[in-house]
């Protein structure tokens, strides 16, 4: 079935990072990171239901203040690609924004984001963290 042109998105995304970290203090430290994974949907057949995801970010924190973000690629079963940013705002809550998108993608507006962790998981492999996170917010398709 066709997604409705607006609604609401509730999506659980799960993937693994491989990080690279430079640790001055425990206060004062950042870190790049890769990360791969996959996406559901509640319920099942929602926004964004089975895509895969990569992202590559940076996060930094500076006397316990972070900073930084991440660009995610998103593709869909049926190839139609959406490009992501997460982004931390002043107060250090992640903020999501839709940057570009193709097919049903394309067009897409995104509001009242959030992003809340409910990880780590168990790593699939050594040195690869696995982490999930829950997401929730508006959607617009033109």
């Amino acid at each position: 079935a066709d997604l409705p042109k607006e609604g609401v998105y509730d999506i659980k995304s799960c993937f693994t990072r491989n990080s690279t970290l430079t640790q001055y203090s425990a206060t004062q430290y950042a870190y790049s990171y890769e990360e791969t994974g996959t996406v559901v949907s509640t319920p099942p057949g929602g926004l964004f239901d089975g895509d895969v995801v990569r992202c590559v970010g940076m996060t930094a924190v500076v006397d316990g203040k972070r900073s930084g973000g991440s660009f995610c690629e998103g593709v869909d079963k049926g190839g139609d690609k959406r490009l992501t940013q997460f982004r931390f705002d002043g107060d250090g809550k992640l903020v999501r924004e839709a940057i570009a998108g193709t097919g049903k993608y394309d067009g897409l507006e995104l509001s009242g984001s959030t992003v809340k962790a409910i990880g780590p998981a168990a790593a699939l492999k050594t040195g690869a963290p696995k982490a999930c996170n829950q997401q929730t917010g508006k959607y617009k398709l033109t």
